[in-house]
């Protein structure tokens, strides 16, 4: 097998990026940072902080209860992003708000109890510093952490969690992954970019607002009171998270990183990182409105419910990567559960198929390298182009002990069979089924193993998700 190697210096890709960084800069913020209207609140600002002991002494696991979303958007784009929320939201469990930047229409009232409480943000344009920002908008959405903390109910708060209103979040997995950590230290928790530029225009140790981030409440209990003094030291940046990491980086706090959280600068087709997501709980998807939907034949809103269908009954092994054989056909099988499952009419190892397929684009057009991950050039080998099945319906089985996922295949690949001698064309499989535990959650990190039940002729494949044993080789 020929591997491909992208070979441009990165000499040339530093000269470039000096030369367009700034225009890039501004690009980028008003591409994934649509204006709004400023904040037309009439309460005081700079406002009283209340300092409200939070950090319980009781020493139980963290729960949904404890964890405080400050999720941010505007009145002109409520109506397409509101969709995104509420596919996630779950009244009377999640806490919280959507801060806007103004009053909501009458077209938006009375406000549905499906979406988060609506919140008002203080006034950014009263503080002194505002007419030196140099993009003032984001003054609103920067102090937004200050606006949640200050409404004062934070009984029981461990955790809060800012992100756009456009992000989509699997709470259980955000749970799992906070409980990790000691809400009682001072934690920011979230990802960077997928893509280079972007992390080289802002910063690549920065956690990106949309894809969400998590602060301990130890950490906004330091920051609150000292965001106001960030916009003074900090006027000439343009987003509200490069504001926020800077302003962390002077209190001494580093950023954790979470593979699951993802910001998404990509374009287009996005299901090659979803089919190959790393052996880590996805936490959250971001920017929707950029990419096409992630299922087919359906709109965004669609494809995202749809997707939330496997959430609701497992998100410890959603989009999760399990890979097996057919050794009797020389097929290589990957699973991406809840999502899609590839087939391929050759014998390839995990450490290939664990790269995602490059089906989407770089969200600015660059020398390499583009991404912050390896990937595989699509091609027209038919040894190496999967055949692609996506999620039709999932439910449970066995008075609720397994769960059955079954996938459609998505269309004909219009190529030749693999001619290794010894291969054969998996062109009459139409679904696949896959069968899991339910009773058990994925352990997170752990890579599974699975048995592929196929009998030649059938046109339905048949897979079986297991524990590996040890020493089991994955190729």
């Amino acid at each position: 097998m020929k591997h491909r190697f992208r070979s441009r210096s990165f000499v040339a890709l530093g000269k470039l990026l000096a030369i367009l960084g700034p225009l890039l800069l501004i690009f980028y913020t008003f591409l994934y940072n649509p204006p709004c209207n400023e904040p037309s609140s009439d309460m005081l600002s700079p406002m009283v902080v209340k300092l409200s002991n939070s950090t319980e002494t009781v020493n139980y696991p963290t729960n949904i209860s404890h964890i405080k979303f400050v999720l941010v958007g505007c009145t002109k784009t409520w109506l397409t992003r509101r969709p995104y929320t509420e596919a996630w939201w779950r009244p009377n469990q999640t806490r919280g708000n959507i801060f806007m930047d103004s009053p909501p229409p009458k077209e938006f009232l009375p406000w549905p109890k499906t979406s988060p409480p609506f919140q008002l943000n203080t006034d950014a344009t009263k503080l002194p510093v505002y007419p030196k920002l140099a993009n003032p908008i984001e003054a609103r959405i920067f102090r937004s952490v200050l606006d949640s903390f200050s409404l004062g109910d934070n009984q029981g708060v461990r955790w809060f969690v800012m992100a756009d209103d456009d992000t989509v979040f699997f709470i259980d997995n955000l749970v799992q992954v906070l409980a990790k950590y000691d809400h009682t230290k001072q934690y920011y928790v979230g990802m960077h970019s997928e893509s280079v530029i972007s992390n080289f225009l802002f910063a690549f140790d920065m956690a990106f607002g949309g894809a969400g981030y998590a602060l301990s409440y130890s950490l906004v209990e330091q920051l609150a009171p000292l965001m106001n003094d960030c916009l003074e030291r900090y006027p000439f940046m343009h987003t509200s998270d490069h504001l926020t990491s800077s302003c962390l980086f002077d209190l001494g706090v580093a950023l954790t990183l979470e593979r699951g959280i993802h910001q998404i600068d990509l374009l287009g087709d996005i299901s090659g990182m979803i089919s190959a997501h790393p052996q880590a709980p996805i936490v959250t998807l971001h920017h929707f409105d950029n990419i096409d939907p992630i299922f087919p034949n359906r709109n965004r809103t669609e494809a995202v419910k749809h997707l939330m269908k496997a959430a609701e009954i497992d998100q410890s092994r959603l989009a999760q990567q399990t890979i097996c054989y057919d050794k009797p056909m020389n097929w290589s099988v990957s699973v991406s559960w809840g999502y899609s499952v590839h087939i391929y009419e050759s014998i390839i190892p995990r450490s290939i198929l664990k790269k995602p397929l490059e089906t989407f684009k770089p969200w600015k057009n660059g020398p390499p390298p583009l991404y912050m991950f390896n990937t595989r050039l699509l091609t027209n080998d038919p040894c190496h182009t999967p055949h692609v099945f996506f999620m039709e319906y999932i439910r449970k089985l066995k008075g609720n002990s397994v769960v059955l996922t079954t996938y459609r295949r998505k269309a004909r690949r219009r190529l030749q069979p693999c001619f290794v001698p010894g291969n054969y064309s998996a062109d009459n499989i139409l679904r696949v089924r896959v069968f899991s535990n339910a009773t058990v959650r994925k352990e997170a990190g752990k890579i599974d193993c699975c048995n592929v039940l196929h009998m030649a002729g059938m046109n339905v494949m048949n897979i079986k998700l297991r524990n590996c044993r040890k020493g089991e080789v994955i190729a």
